[in-house]
């Protein structure tokens, strides 16, 4: 069975509260939505690249706050 659907969409404004890596944004209809995911090593880089460094020792998987690397920003209040 094939369906065809025709739409008008008009939007005003839009505003998103947050897109993550897999988020999908969808406006009108989608037959199949594929997952893809790409690597594209654009630096041309030949290595893996180092492992990070604080205060001159490597991060441990403690859950010690003074182990973060990168911190995380706290969730938006929906």
């Amino acid at each position: 069975m094939k369906l065809y659907v025709q739409q008008s969409i008009h939007i005003q404004m839009i505003k998103i509260g947050g897109m993550s890596n897999s988020s999908v944004f969808q406006i009108g209809t989608s037959g199949q939505i594929l997952p893809n995911s790409y690597l594209y090593n654009t630096g041309g880089f030949l290595e893996p690249a180092p492992q990070p460094v604080k205060n001159g020792k490597p991060p441990t998987l403690s859950a010690g706050a003074e182990d973060i690397v990168v911190p995380l920003a706290s969730p938006s209040p929906s």
